[in-house]
């Protein structure tokens, strides 16, 4: 079952995608996988302390994207492939780096200025 143990409430983030974002962090650092179970949606309301129709968003909008698979009455799955996990990395990826890159602009550093920063952090 995936887990929600080390998940953090952050404010500034609707809680719903901060949930989508815990799944996919997961899936892509390998500690969930492909048939692994979710938490009811009414359990991980109570363990999360949130609205059980936050939860019921951030699951529909998972099953939206075909990243889990739930029935009436029934558990929900994950549904993964290698090609969705790598899709979910370069999303995940792509967002963070966006944040990076609007910020380096907003300081003013010119597109070799924050090659070279990257490059040397590389290190």
């Amino acid at each position: 079952m995936i887990s929600f143990e080390q998940f953090d409430l952050q404010d500034g983030s609707p809680i719903y995608l901060q949930i989508i974002r815990h799944v996919k962090q997961s899936i892509v650092a390998g500690s969930a996988q492909d048939g692994d179970e979710m938490p009811s949606r009414r359990v991980l309301s109570a363990l999360l302390g949130v609205n059980p129709n936050t939860v019921q968003k951030a699951y529909r909008m998972l099953e939206d994207e075909a990243i889990i698979e739930s029935h009436s009455g029934a558990k929900s799955y994950l549904v993964l492939d290698a090609g969705k996990v790598q899709r979910i990395r370069e999303e995940l990826l792509a967002n963070d780096v966006q944040a990076i890159v609007s910020a380096m602009k907003g300081m003013g550093l010119s597109k070799r200025e924050a090659i070279f920063l990257v490059d040397k952090l590389w290190e």
